[in-house]
């Protein structure tokens, strides 16, 4: 028997600075950046963002940057919110990763009907809510709602979440025959769900990536929200109830999503680039005449290549968070519709950003030597190996994309494997 439902409450709680401003939020970032620097090590040792420095996180309100005003959060743009992240994984880039796949679901939330918005949000507006959306769990239809299981690899930052949101295929069998399988996503409170430790990687281990899991438990049904089917969360996600006059939260989510990594990879380019002056200001060059490195022609040419990479990747992204506004602006005025061909756009254009970001990384990692890039410990190395572990996300996968764009803008059927974009 399922247990009894309550009540949501019907919270409205307020942001704790209703004052703040995007400028000065972005501002706290960059002043927190020397911080995180100085605990990168402590963040790939731990195997997570150190709990003190997550607290800063917190009271800093950048878990709150895209949330809604309604239920506490700042409800910031997008390119304000890329421009945070990037200035946070600047510091540390595992420590950005959770903060931009964390802070960001507020936008997948919207999906969800108004009484389990109030739910999750509550009375203080304490929302950090890790996904991980494959393999899909099960969710079995009970009186009420769904008893639901499954284990949820790679959701980052589990470890500092009030909640969870993931995907379930629902086992019906009065289902009639030949129809697509039905699959709810769902809204788990933190009490809800176990952490499974077994986030062992070359990069990105501080970013606490572990397998979220769930035995048989009841969801109520206003807790679960309907998708067009199993696939890509940002292919089959519907929209959600219109409970905001910001279009931000109801259109297409996928080129957000990848948004939120293209930030974070940005910001380790960055990072990188940072400590690559500082050893061009501290270090002669390896061969006669041993000039300093920033007095030398062939560095000086490396790190105008890196800084080129770089500052065009965040240039191309924000342009991207403004398209993105834009666009969700226009389709809900009733003009120009947010269709399959500008998702497409945006997603490369992200996708690009982040190809930059690693030629700008890999070439600083390169060229740095083997004492500042290689040795064990070194920042440099760590930036590399975080970045190139971010390269590997299934959704990152630039020519998957590039080949569903040129298919949309001939009228080309699919003839292969979904070509979707998001998570």
């Amino acid at each position: 028997m399922a247990p009894t439902r309550t009540k949501a409450r019907q919270a409205s709680p307020q942001p704790p600075e209703p004052k703040l401003t995007p400028a000065e939020l972005i501002q706290r970032a960059t002043a927190l950046r020397p911080l995180l620097r100085a605990r990168q090590a402590d963040c790939e040792a731990l195997g997570n963002v150190p709990a003190d420095v997550n607290a800063q996180l917190v009271q800093a309100g950048f878990y709150r940057t895209i949330q809604p005003r309604r239920f506490g959060g700042y409800e910031f743009d997008v390119p304000t919110f890329y421009r945070v992240m990037i200035e946070i994984a600047r510091g540390c880039a595992e420590t950005g990763w959770v903060v931009a796949l964390t802070s960001g679901h507020p936008l997948v939330a919207a999906a969800f009907s108004e009484e389990a918005q109030c739910e999750v949000y509550g009375a203080a507006g304490e929302f950090r809510c890790p996904a991980a959306f494959t393999p899909p769990g099960k969710a079995i239809p009970v009186d009420g709602g769904y008893r639901i299981s499954g284990a949820w690899p790679s959701a980052s930052g589990i470890d500092h979440s009030t909640h969870f949101v993931t995907m379930a295929a629902v086992a019906d069998d009065g289902a009639s025959p030949g129809a697509p399988p039905r699959a709810v996503l769902v809204l788990f409170d933190r009490s809800q769900y176990q952490v499974r430790d077994d986030w062992q990687v070359m990069g990105m281990q501080g970013t606490g990536s572990k397998t979220v899991v769930a035995s048989d438990v009841f969801v109520p049904e206003h807790l679960t929200a309907s998708t067009k089917g199993l696939g890509r969360v940002s292919d089959v996600t519907i929209r959600g109830p219109d409970l905001y006059s910001n279009p931000m939260y109801t259109e297409r989510i996928g080129p957000f999503l990848i948004g939120e990594t293209a930030a974070v990879a940005v910001g380790a380019a960055y990072g990188a680039l940072d400590l690559y002056e500082e050893m061009m200001r501290t270090k002669a060059a390896p061969f006669p005449p041993h000039l300093e490195r920033f007095k030398d022609p062939e560095f000086q040419h490396h790190y105008g290549r890196a800084l080129a990479l770089t500052a065009t990747a965040e240039a191309a992204l924000i342009r991207a968070g403004e398209d993105f506004m834009d666009y969700a602006r226009e389709d809900a005025a009733g003009g120009a519709p947010f269709d399959d061909a500008r998702e497409q756009r945006l997603t490369l254009i992200e996708l690009q950003s982040i190809q930059l970001a690693w030629e700008a990384v890999e070439l600083i990692y390169r060229t740095a030597g083997t004492t500042a890039a290689v040795k064990q410990g070194q920042p440099i190395g760590r930036f590399f190996r975080n970045l190139a572990a971010i390269r590997t996300h299934p959704a990152l996968q630039f020519d998957r994309t590039a080949m569903a764009a040129a298919r949309t803008r001939f009228g080309v059927q699919q003839s292969g494997p979904g070509a979707g974009v998001g998570r």
